[in-house]
């Protein structure tokens, strides 16, 4: 077991990151659920080096520290630097031996919980339709809210298809999550207290969305391009 009493301060409410670096570790590693010990401890680095990284304004690890943070965080370089900000993801070369892999219905479930933001398309009177959504995976369904009169409104009771990705240039990998269910609107009080409750990712477009929708899952797939392992003959 590790010890919670020391490393894992950066946790509490009064522990604020130092900078822009930071900040994006505490925020990647509360995503995870991992507390500071846990990330430590599967970057192979002291507790209270990862609690002055993301304590202190001025660190400024080198690139070696950073893959083995972006490796423990199950994220890139650059997401952690902040050099993908202004940069559309993928114009990174490929690697030089990639490998395609099909990912598990389990393992597509958790890469799902991992992230905040996903794409809808749907069919609408306009024709077909794809919208970002922030969402987040609560009892299994995909759940949001928008707002009534929406184009996102337009969902319910259809068939839709819902995808997530995650590229990382800086290492040429990535991997893409695609579900297929249908959309509905929920409205018993119990269940929407219970999406409030449990909803980690809130409507970066602000605004009053009290419209909640799930998509229940009907099939799910995805994959992983990864450096391949290459052998001598």
């Amino acid at each position: 077991m590790l010890d919670r009493t020391s490393s894992d301060t950066a946790n509490a409410p009064a522990e604020r990151a130092g900078g822009d670096l930071g900040r994006r570790l505490m925020r990647r590693r509360t995503e995870l659920g991992l507390t500071l010990g846990e990330t430590a401890v599967r970057a192979g680095m002291s507790p209270v080096y990862l609690r002055y990284l993301e304590r202190s304004p001025v660190a400024a690890p080198g690139r070696n520290v950073l893959l083995r943070l972006a490796g423990a965080l199950e994220t890139g370089v650059s997401a952690l630097t902040g050099g993908d900000v202004d940069s559309p993801p993928g114009p990174g070369q490929a690697a030089r031996h990639p490998e395609l892999v099909a990912l598990g219905g389990e393992e597509c479930r958790q890469r799902l919980g991992t992230h905040g933001v996903g794409r809808i398309a749907v069919t609408t009177a306009e024709g077909l339709t794809i919208l970002p959504v922030n969402y987040s995976v609560v009892d299994g369904a995909i759940a949001f809210r928008t707002t009534p009169g929406s184009t996102l409104s337009q969902v319910l009771g259809k068939q839709v298809a819902f995808e997530v990705d995650h590229i990382d240039d800086a290492l040429s990998r990535g991997w893409s999550v695609l579900l297929r269910g249908r959309a509905r609107g929920v409205l018993d009080r119990d269940t929407v207290r219970r999406l409030r409750e449990r909803a980690y990712s809130a409507p970066w477009a602000g605004g009053r969305r009290d419209m909640w929708v799930c998509i229940d899952v009907v099939g799910i797939s995805g994959r992983e391009i990864t450096e391949g392992l290459v052998t001598g003959g």
